[in-house]
């Protein structure tokens, strides 16, 4: 008797998201598990997971053991580097070892990343590669989207694992039981009898891939939190965001699941058409407009392609699993989105809040004279690098708030030339951000001016309402008439610039401060994918300055 006979034979498990029910269904969890046991990758496997997990979770374990740790595997080492230094984790200079690795990720984020590392390693050489490449791909996914809606980077962390691993059981069926998961992908796209997913997983394996993946965690000892994201909730979303941070967690990977399904089995438009429905599905769930839940899904597409790259994890132009590598239709990446009643998101869709290319996709740079675009760009890059690099050094011993904040407002200036930037905090007795200091000429004059509202009646202005949502957010044109009206009277006083950057500064969902930068001509502001990810490291050095100046 094959195992597909053999597992049908047994009791069904009891609904998705309960343990198995029954001793058939307990016995049924434990023929698999002693199945992929008798594989001669899955020990390897699951002493990596265990020791990788318990050295991140244990407040007794230092930096060095977890260095050492990982220095264990050397193939594990080189391509965590790879993937620390990539965009998606750019903190500055190169970062050439394990224990500054670990220092500056935090060993949460390190335990996320090797996570991720050690399921793909052992499943690269499979003769169903790319099917496991696809499954991959899409926990990554979900996980990239889960981690843009998290409020906070611990929140972030937790989400980015807890989504992927919603996708255990169905990764470790491709893995293990190649035939039995082809079996349950052809009962789900019967278009004569089509089943759910679980039904045909009950029908196959004799549990769900939810079960099967519960099952494993266990096995491995996850924490509860990653098994409770395994567990998906069931039901309706709620019609607002829940105080627990558990139940958020649960629906922000379920979200951010349904997300990476609707991105890997359509096309863009419908798609498109799909996220829209599921972002409005989500929104009063999570805590946000249904227009911010939609952004986090190019923003995370861009991660996922820069953690693709680092990994070194290549799929066919024809798989569908490159719909979620494809460059978005609009033809950039999307700072977040502000929305709200008083119309704000029709301007911010006409402002075109996004990532701009510095060059044409398809200009031959490489004839162009010494000194013009690509050497600017390279200067500017390895400028913002070694700010960064200087701002962590400072960061490491005691250091003065406004100390480091004006490192972080003059390696901005010099990079990208900004003709001003300005550095706002709020007081906690009026809740109005105003202007501390600032660069550029004659910004001493006008930077006291910088006043920005954050509650009280009336229609907020533009700035309030991006620092509201918390949204990274360029306008590259300041002409346009709605623009215009959601500009405050003293800003088209005072500053009135063509174009400007807003990087707020959100602590607990609490706006306690921004960076402001402007340019002095129309559309010159240009921001590709690295030099956001530094821009936003930058940021989150203030913010992270602000925190352990408190």
């Amino acid at each position: 008797m094959d195992a597909t006979t053999e597992a049908k034979s047994a009791p069904v498990a009891g609904a998705s998201g309960q343990q198995p029910g029954g001793p058939g269904g307990a016995s049924t969890l434990d023929f698999l598990l002693l199945r992929m046991r008798n594989k001669s990758d899955f020990p390897a496997l699951s002493d990596s997971v265990t020791r990788i997990q318990s050295m991140a979770t244990s407040e007794r374990e230092s930096i060095s053991s977890v260095t050492n740790e990982i220095l264990k595997d050397v193939a594990l080492t080189n391509k965590l580097l790879r993937l620390v230094n990539s965009a998606h984790y750019a903190r500055g200079s190169s970062v050439g070892t394990v224990s500054r690795a670990v220092s500056l990720v935090g060993f949460n984020g390190i335990r996320n990343l090797t996570l991720s590392l050690v399921l793909l390693e052992h499943m690269q050489d499979k003769d169903n590669a790319q099917l496991l490449k696809e499954e991959f791909l899409r926990a990554l996914m979900a996980g990239a989207i889960a981690a843009e809606l998290g409020a906070s980077q611990a929140e972030s962390e937790e989400a980015f694992i807890g989504a992927l691993f919603q996708n255990l059981g169905r990764m470790l069926a491709q893995f293990y039981f190649a035939e039995e998961a082809a079996s349950i992908r052809q009962r789900v796209s019967d278009t004569a009898h089509p089943m759910s997913e679980d039904a045909a997983a009950l029908g196959v394996l004799g549990l769900t891939y939810e079960q099967l993946g519960l099952g494993v965690a266990k096995a491995w000892g996850l924490p509860d939190s990653i098994q409770r994201c395994i567990v998906r909730p069931v039901g309706d979303p709620p019609a607002q965001a829940s105080r627990d941070s558990g139940t958020h967690l649960r629906w922000s990977a379920s979200a951010a699941n349904d997300m990476a399904d609707a991105m890997l089995h359509a096309d863009a438009e419908v798609a498109d058409q799909r996220l829209t429905s599921l972002s409005k599905k989500y929104a009063k769930a999570l805590g946000a407009s249904a227009e911010q839940v939609k952004a986090v899904t190019v923003s995370a597409r861009v991660k996922l392609t820069e953690l693709a790259d680092a990994m070194d994890l290549r799929v066919p132009s024809h798989s569908p699993a490159a719909r979620l590598l494809a460059t978005p239709a609009s033809g950039g990446m999307p700072f977040v989105g502000v929305s709200g009643a008083d119309g704000i998101g029709d301007v911010v869709d006409i402002a075109q809040l996004r990532v701009t290319s510095d060059a044409p996709a398809h200009a031959d740079v490489s004839h162009e004279p010494p000194g013009t675009l690509v050497q600017q760009q390279e200067a500017a890059m390895q400028t913002m690098a070694a700010g960064i690099q200087d701002i962590t050094n400072v960061m490491v011993n005691d250091f003065k708030l406004g100390d480091v904040v004006r490192m972080i407002l003059e390696t901005m200036y010099r990079a990208l030339h900004f003709h001003r930037v300005v550095f706002c905090m709020r007081d906690p007795k009026t809740n109005i951000l105003s202007g501390r200091f600032g660069l550029g000429p004659e910004v001493e004059s006008v930077v006291k001016r910088f006043c920005v509202p954050l509650g009280g009646a009336g229609v907020p202005d533009l700035f309030a309402t991006i620092c509201t949502k918390g949204a990274d957010t360029l306008i590259n044109d300041t002409s346009d008439p709605r623009i215009t009206a959601r500009l405050p009277v003293w800003y088209l006083r005072d500053f009135h610039a063509p174009g400007f950057l807003i990087l707020p500064l959100v602590i607990k969902g609490q706006a306690v401060g921004l960076i402001y930068a402007d340019m002095a001509v129309k559309d010159e502001l240009a921001i590709d994918d690295k030099k956001l990810a530094l821009l936003r490291t930058l940021r989150n050095q203030a913010i992270m300055a602000f925190k352990q100046s408190a």
